[in-house]
């Protein structure tokens, strides 16, 4: 049950970068529409494009971080706690 609920968080972590490729696409979006708007701030309005890339990239990658986290780290970790547990409780019972 447990290996079931973390396959299910580590799903819904990855979610997050579908909603970083739409934050992307607006940002260069936007950025277009500036510019066509704008042409005389096109080095400016750049700037800020690949500032709103960047920072958008970075959620997709605390994401995908985030999913590794679950499917991996954490599953060591619950092995180990439940070893001491284990082993905590033989030791009451002796």
């Amino acid at each position: 049950m447990l290996e079931g609920a973390k396959l299910i968080g580590a799903g819904a972590a990855t979610i997050a970068s579908a909603g970083a490729a739409v934050g992307i696409g607006n940002v260069f979006s936007s950025s277009i529409h500036s510019v066509a708007r704008n042409p005389s701030l096109a080095k400016q309005l750049f700037g800020y494009a690949i500032l709103g890339f960047a920072l958008t990239e970075a959620i997709a990658l605390f994401a995908l971080m985030m999913a590794f986290l679950i499917s991996f780290v954490f599953r060591f970790l619950t092995t180990i706690l439940l070893k001491r547990i284990v082993n905590s409780a033989h030791s009451i019972e002796t």
